[in-house]
C-alpha cells in the first residue's frame, strides 16, 4: 500500500511540472513506475495516465487550444503511433534511446536558430513532425520533450502550447492504448494502476494553472532547454550502459 501512496505522490508532482512546461511526467515516473509494477507493465500504466493528465491540461486551458494544429499534427502521428506501439518489441531499447538522445541535444540549437530567425514550422511540417513523433510515441514511453520543441516552434506560449500539445498528445495516447487492448496487454489491474497515476497527474496540473500564469517565458525555454539536455543525456547513458 505504501508504494501506491509514494507512486500518487510522485505522480501530484509530475503533474504540476507537466502542467507548467507540457511535459516532464513521464521522466520523473518511469524508473517509480518500473520498480513498483515491473517494466511490462509501465507502458500501458504510463499510456492510460498519460491520456487522464492530458485531459486534465486540455481542461484548464479549453479556450486557447489551436484545433487546427492539433488535429494536423494528430492526423499523421494516430496510426503512426499504432505502428510504433506493433512494433515496440521489434527494436533493441539501447538503438532507441541513442536515437532519441541525440534528437534531444540536436533540438537545442535547432530550437535557438528557430527563435533567433523568427522562423515558424508551417502546417505541412507539423503535420509530418506528427508522424515522425507519433511512432515514436507508440514505440517509447515518453515522447514529451520532442513535441515541446516542435509546438513552440510552431509559435504557441503558454496556455495555447500546453492546451494544443496536449489535444494532440490525448489522440496519439489514445491510439496506443488501443492497440494495447487489441494485443491483450492491457490488465483490469493494470488499468486500475494507470487510473491512480492519472489521478495524481490531473490533480498536480489544475493546481499548476496559478504558477504558470506566474512563469516568465524566458525561463519557461530555459526549462525546456535543460529538459532536452537532461533527457537526452539520460537517454544516451542508458543506451551506452545497454
Amino acid at each position: 500500500m505504501e508504494i501506491y501512496l509514494y507512486v500518487f505522490l510522485l505522480a501530484l508532482a509530475a503533474g504540476t511540472l507537466s502542467g507548467m512546461i507540457g511535459t516532464g511526467s513521464s521522466l520523473l515516473l518511469l524508473p517509480v513506475l518500473v520498480h513498483a509494477f515491473g517494466p511490462k507493465a509501465a507502458m500501458p500504466v504510463m499510456a492510460i495516465a498519460a491520456i487522464i493528465g492530458n485531459l486534465s491540461r486540455m481542461a484548464v486551458w479549453w479556450r486557447q487550444i489551436d484545433w487546427r494544429a492539433a488535429v494536423v499534427y494528430a492526423l499523421f502521428g494516430m496510426p503512426a503511433a499504432s505502428l510504433g506501439a506493433h512494433t515496440l518489441l521489434a527494436l533493441p531499447a539501447w538503438i532507441i534511446d541513442c536515437a532519441l538522445g541525440l534528437f534531444f541535444w540536436g533540438m537545442l540549437p535547432l530550437r535557438r536558430y528557430l527563435h533567433n530567425t523568427q522562423r515558424r514550422l508551417s502546417l505541412v511540417q507539423l503535420s509530418l513532425c506528427g508522424a515522425g513523433i507519433g511512432f515514436l510515441t507508440g514505440l517509447v514511453l515518453s515522447t514529451g520533450p520532442m513535441s515541446v520543441p516542435v509546438f513552440t516552434a510552431y509559435g504557441l506560449r503558454g496556455g495555447a502550447f500546453l492546451a494544443t500539445e496536449a489535444t494532440s498528445a490525448l489522440l496519439l495516447y489514445s491510439s496506443k492504448v488501443g492497440t494495447f487492448v487489441a494485443q491483450d496487454a492491457l490488465s483490469w489491474q493494470t488499468a486500475l494502476r494507470g487510473l491512480l497515476v492519472g489521478a495524481g497527474i490531473m490533480l498536480g496540473t489544475v493546481g499548476s494553472k496559478s504558477l504558470l500564469l506566474k512563469f516568465p517565458a524566458r525561463a519557461f525555454d530555459i526549462v525546456i532547454d535543460l529538459l532536452l539536455f537532461i533527457s537526452g543525456a539520460a537517454l544516451l547513458y542508458s543506451a551506452w550502459c545497454g
